[in-house]
């Protein structure tokens, strides 16, 4: 469903990501981790579109990103960790007019729209301003405008972000679905132990190169170390430990230097 091959992106001689080969199947909640500045985020927005890759290509769904742009984009809904909306708008006007881009201003895209707005228990809300409305529910409001045209990829950043636990919890079990009646999932989170409990392969990008990716016991295996998805990035990113920045601190402290 997400085929990447010899997928790069470069800033002059900077390379933010190499080669990059990555196929995420339909049906698979898919998670792809790594540390701020790993090139996380350019390869979610080169996915997405946004970027363009220096080399190598994008196919969503059958459609290459590069060649078809508008038939690949169609295809994704995605979900960014800050939501950004038209606050002069309500919610019904919101989902109107983003079912209206991909030409499905008609009865059945309303009525998605109406559906989404009472799982998000946004109903009540749909005729005021959206700036009215709290980081919450501007992210449910979000999320259900990345569902209104029935795409085949879901692409998520940091989903759970300003939501209540009822709302994390909706959003859990609805990507899940998704997966399983047949969509793909893409997502990315800093939170290890919803991407362990949640996908069903996971990747961890470091240095703009995948470190490593599997199931969680073939992440142990390559890892060869821990238990948990936090030991293992730790490991793979190189991160170092609390013990040794503790210790660091204290034998810089006055009282050991007198």
């Amino acid at each position: 469903m997400i085929r990447l091959e010899g997928v790069t992106k470069r800033y002059g001689k900077f390379t933010a990501v190499h080669p990059l080969d990555l196929h995420v199947k339909a049906g698979e909640l898919f998670g792809f981790l790594g540390p701020n500045g790993a090139g996380k985020t350019t390869t979610i927005r080169m996915v997405t579109g946004v970027l363009r890759p220096t080399g190598g290509s994008i196919h969503i769904a059958g459609k290459d990103l590069i060649k078809e742009p508008v038939e690949a984009k169609r295809r994704i809904g995605y979900i960014p960790d800050r939501p950004s909306v038209y606050e002069k708008l309500t919610g019904a006007e919101f989902l109107r007019f983003v079912s209206g881009l991909w030409g499905q201003d008609n009865e059945v895209s309303q009525k998605r729209a109406f559906d989404l707005l009472d799982m998000f228990d946004l109903t009540s809300w749909k005729d005021t301003l959206i700036e009215s409305y709290s980081h919450g529910m501007r992210q449910k409001l979000l999320i259900s405008s990345a569902l209104v045209h029935s795409p085949d990829v879901i692409i998520v950043d940091e989903p759970m972000v300003g939501l209540d636990p009822k709302g994390a919890r909706l959003i859990k079990d609805l990507l899940r679905a998704f997966a399983t009646q047949g969509g793909t999932v893409f997502l990315t989170t800093h939170t290890l132990a919803v991407a362990e409990a949640l996908c069903d392969r996971i990747a961890i990008i470091h240095g703009g190169r995948i470190r490593a990716m599997g199931t969680m016991d073939e992440l142990r295996e390559q890892a060869r170390s821990g238990s948990d998805l936090e030991d293992i990035f730790l490991k793979l990113t190189e991160s170092s430990g609390a013990e040794e920045l503790i210790a660091g601190l204290h034998s810089d402290s006055p009282s050991n230097t007198r």
